[in-house]
């Protein structure tokens, strides 16, 4: 395969991956559409669920399946990887089970704290957490198979499944809360059940003794690489809801979707670099991805922040509503701004996390805790809060690039 050819396939696969990112993120922003019909206080308690299903790490979950695939299938040892998937299956089924019998002994607590009147809605959200645990399991998989058709269709049948099934149970069936997480179960299901069959391959392969001992020390610093770098990602939000009044926590949230959708832009290029470097690292051949990848990258971040900044008034007024329009224009060209060095660095810690270059992972801790530090000392306006955001992502570049030119990353040929 020629240089062009290498290219051509780089783009079709990121293409398509950013199409289903942003078709998919539309889709379930339209689930929230719903709280007009639910009420704010169902609307309430389903954000509620939701918050409990997101506390599962499934970033740094599928990063790691994503590196254990590439590496089995560039070192031909797929029996290892089909007994670390049936075990790892078995374990987070079996974790599961635990939180089940705690949901079940703590049920009547839980529901009267939650102020929660249909306990239908509490099940259906606990079922939710067992098929946030598998997917990222099975997308991980995808994305280290490099099939990035299916990992793109698995993430659109989420959204999908999610909106029609929500929708289907608020306004045609009268659900509320329950009926919503309906539709987040359902979407879940057929993203699993996509991912899982697609690859049967693997997990279905003959299985093989496998040395957990020497994959701990390839795991922890990858899962903590990528928690660090999702606590940079969405810190600011956490403290602006402890130190603001509610109506400014909103209009920083409406600023903050909108400037964060740049980061889902631009993912689907790091996505697809991700296993094709550790297959890379793991046959010792050379390759120029990280170059590409990282130009293609800064234009788009680029030409996206300019461009939220100048039309995201029209797009709040539009989605949000004029009362939400002053404050939210202010703000994002500095969010847009700040995402910028934040989408060049998830390039090159992507990077580094696939050669299994983990000499940053200590230096992404201390920077995690001046971030905290600085948030709780600097926070006098809305505005500061995203200066701090700034200047923490560009240390975060500096530190990334620092590491990515003292680990000699090799760029003779295209892979």
């Amino acid at each position: 395969m020629t240089a062009a050819d290498h290219r051509a396939t780089f783009f079709r696969q990121s293409g398509w991956l950013m199409v289903a990112n942003v078709a998919g993120g539309a889709l379930m922003w339209a689930v929230h559409l719903l709280s007009k019909t639910t009420g704010p206080a169902e609307y309430g308690l389903f954000v509620t669920f939701l918050a409990l299903v997101m506390c599962i790490p499934a970033a740094p979950l599928q990063m790691v399946m994503a590196q254990q695939t590439a590496k089995a299938l560039a070192t031909n040892k797929q029996g290892e990887l089909a007994g670390m998937t049936r075990m790892v299956w078995l374990g987070t089924f079996l974790l599961w089970l635990i939180g089940v019998v705690v949901v079940l002994i703590l049920q009547d607590c839980i529901l009267a704290r939650w102020k929660v009147s249909n306990p239908a809605g509490l099940w259906v959200a606990v079922l939710v957490l067992l098929f946030a645990l598998w997917i990222p399991l099975f997308q991980g998989m995808l994305q280290g198979q490099q099939n990035f058709l299916w990992l793109g269709w698995s993430v659109m049948s989420n959204s999908i499944g999610r909106v029609a099934v929500a929708a289907l149970a608020v306004l045609a069936l009268g659900g509320l809360a329950a009926g919503m997480m309906t539709g987040v179960l359902a979407g879940m299901i057929a993203a699993v059940l996509i991912a899982i069959w697609q690859t049967r391959s693997l997990w279905r392969a003959p299985a093989r003794p496998f040395d957990w001992r020497s994959l701990l020390p390839q795991v922890v610093p990858l899962m903590i690489g990528c928690w660090i770098f999702q606590f940079l990602f969405t810190a600011d939000t956490m403290f602006v809801k402890a130190y603001f009044p509610e109506a400014q926590v909103g209009f920083y949230g409406s600023a903050g979707t909108l400037a964060r959708a740049l980061m889902w832009l631009v993912v689907p290029l790091a996505t697809v670099m991700f296993p094709r470097i550790v297959h890379s690292s793991a046959k010792a051949e050379k390759t120029n991805i990280l170059g590409l990848v990282l130009g293609g990258t800064a234009i788009l971040s680029i030409v996206g922040a300019i461009a939220l900044s100048l039309l995201g008034p029209i797009v709040v007024r539009i989605v949000n509503g004029k009362e939400f329009v002053e404050v939210a224009s202010s703000l994002l060209p500095w969010y847009a701004a700040a995402m910028v060095p934040l989408s060049l660095a998830n390039v090159l810690i992507n990077a580094l996390l696939a050669r299994s270059s983990f000499r940053i992972v200590p230096w992404l801790c201390v920077l995690a805790l001046a971030y905290i530090f600085a948030l709780t000392h600097f926070h006098a306006t809305l505005v500061m809060v995203l200066k701090t955001l700034g200047v923490v992502n560009l240390l975060l570049l500096a530190l990334c690039a620092w590491f990515t030119w003292t680990d000699n990353y090799p760029t003779h040929r295209p892979g």
